[in-house]
Parts: C-alpha cells; structure tokens; sequence
C-alpha cells in the first residue's frame, strides 16, 4: 500500500469530524505567537493543510489548549513512510481497521505505540 493508497487528496465522509483552525486561531488558542506556531509546524510538532485556501489545522490536535504530545514523532513516522502533510492529516483522520479507530482519536486517548506500529507498516 501506498501513502496514495492510504490517504487521498480529496476529503472523506467517514473522517472524524473536526474543526480547521488557521494560523491566527491556533496561535490565540496556544497563547503563541503566529511565528511561534510556524515553527510548530516547521518542527512537525503540527501538521496543516492549504488545500482548501489558507493553512489550516485539525482542532483535534489540541488538548486542554495544548500541542497533543503524541503527534510530532507520529507525524515523522507518517512522513518517513512516504506521506506528505495532507495525506497524514487524512490518515490521521480517518478511521483504520487495524487500530479499531481513526489514529487522531487513539493518540488522544493514550495508545501512540499502537498509532505508530501501524503508521509505520505503511511504507
């Protein structure tokens, strides 16, 4: 399977539904600076998508006006396996048969080792 394969371009109807967030928003919601939250995202501590206009990002990778701690070393899993931003946020998204959930909503609730056991099977 490919990262193609994996995560297409186009939205799902089956994803976890989320707010987008932009760059202003994240930076309010972290009390950051907007350069602050470029580095974010330079760093893959966040990952965002301009494929609908402006850099957005999920709202599901926040917890309690926080970074999810787990996301930054899945991103760099997901991102060695061949995938670019947008196809991460969309398997991040979308819900996978292997891990019983969308990854995002397994991340949230603890079970990163699982999340990147699987992300990593996907090169």
């Amino acid at each position: 399977m490919t990262a193609n394969d994996a995560a297409s371009t186009s939205p799902r109807h089956d994803r976890v539904a989320t707010e987008w967030l932009t760059l202003p928003e994240v930076a309010e919601l972290l009390g950051e600076t907007p350069g602050r939250v470029r580095r974010l995202l330079d760093e893959k501590a966040l990952v965002g998508s301009r494929r609908e206009g402006p850099l957005r990002i999920p709202s599901v990778f926040f917890v309690d006006d926080e970074v999810l701690s787990s996301l930054r070393g899945t991103v760099i899993v997901l991102h060695d396996a061949g995938f670019d931003d947008d196809e991460a946020i969309d398997w991040l998204l979308t819900p996978e048969e292997s891990i019983g959930d969308a990854p995002i909503e397994a991340l949230r609730a603890g079970r990163k080792a699982e999340v990147r056991r699987v992300a990593q099977t996907l090169a």
